[in-house]
């Protein structure tokens, strides 16, 4: 067989196994099933998710990506460093120097910090700078119908996704975002964008994506949504020491809610560093230095802010973040 022609061969071989290797959920049967729901409960044409879902990919490098432990064995001082940094610092005062007239209206509307929008913005996509590569339709089918850990969540959330993206008027195949599906300049998961995304601009499109005016009413609308409470500390320096109980201390996200007062913590030897209402409901944090702790009492807004996250850790990052950026818009 000529040379010539037996690379011809071996070059279709491969397009051919390339092109199988693309394992999407056509007729995968969950998948089956969430169309039959949508059809029934939400109108939608058949046809049209099936077209969805014969272009959806499996991805394994998604299902890697969340079985791995990531931050969660990072203690508190290395933790710090991925956000407290000098280039987030810096790229935050020019967000908040770009986007200052729409920032200060969503502090007016909606009662949160401009501080705290754009922490959060900060911390979770560098600005609008690190979104997410992958497609959203590929994450969450990816992890309802293949991650049976977590299914229930994503097939909710994959739901979610196909309704926004009918009902805005996006292509389901174009958006891209995180591993896990979160989306646009804040990370929304389809959910989240349902129940609290705004079109801030008044344009009647609520574009998280591509538009930071709607981002940053949205998150603003999200904080304000949990509770967040206009003009009311966050959170507190405390001292303690080392062998004080490690239950008063939170561990897991389960005791993220405050359920003591500032009293009963001080009387078992959490003691914050300036005045605060004994009356007030805290939760207090233990968290590790190089050499020893610190340690800090988190009120109902610094809660508000694990309501977006669920960890301490995260919260005290957004806050201190927050905290940086605007002593040097004082300046």
């Amino acid at each position: 067989m000529p040379v010539r022609l037996k690379f011809i061969l071996l070059c279709s071989c491969l397009w051919a196994t390339l092109s199988c290797a693309a394992d999407t959920y056509e007729s995968n049967p969950a998948a089956q099933a969430l169309v039959d729901e949508l059809v029934k409960e939400e109108g939608f044409d058949r046809a049209s998710l099936e077209r969805v879902f014969a272009s959806a990919e499996r991805q394994e490098s998604i299902l890697e990506a969340i079985a791995r432990p990531a931050e969660k064995t990072k203690p508190w001082y290395e933790y710090r460093k991925i956000f407290l940094t000098k280039k987030r610092e810096q790229k935050g005062l020019e967000f908040l120097a770009e986007h200052r007239e729409t920032l200060a209206r969503a502090e007016q509307t909606y009662g949160v910090p401009r501080e705290i929008i754009v922490a959060i913005i900060g911390v979770e996509t560098l600005y609008g700078k690190i979104t997410g590569s992958y497609r959203v339709i590929d994450a969450l089918s990816t992890l309802a119908f293949d991650y049976p850990k977590r299914s229930p969540f994503f097939t909710k959330e994959l739901k979610n996704y196909l309704v926004l993206t009918r009902d805005q008027g996006f292509d389901p195949l174009a958006l891209k975002g995180s591993y896990a599906g979160a989306m646009g300049y804040g990370q929304f998961m389809p959910s989240s964008y349902l129940s609290y995304a705004v079109d801030f601009d008044g344009d009647e499109v609520i574009d998280i994506w591509n538009n930071p005016v709607d981002a940053i009413g949205s998150v603003a609308n999200y904080f304000s949504r949990h509770g967040w409470r206009q003009g009311e500390p966050v959170v507190f320096a405390a001292d303690a020491s080392e062998d004080t109980s490690a239950e008063l201390f939170v561990r897991t996200r389960k005791d993220l809610k405050p359920v003591r007062t500032v009293g009963e913590f001080i009387e078992a030897g959490v003691v914050p560093r300036e005045d605060v209402d004994p009356e007030e409901m805290a939760t207090a944090m233990k968290f590790e230095l190089e050499k020893g702790y610190e340690y800090w009492l988190g009120l109902h807004n610094f809660y508000v802010i694990t309501r977006y996250n669920h960890s301490a850790m995260y919260a005290m990052s957004v806050y201190q973040l927050s905290q940086r950026l605007a002593d040097r818009v004082s300046e």
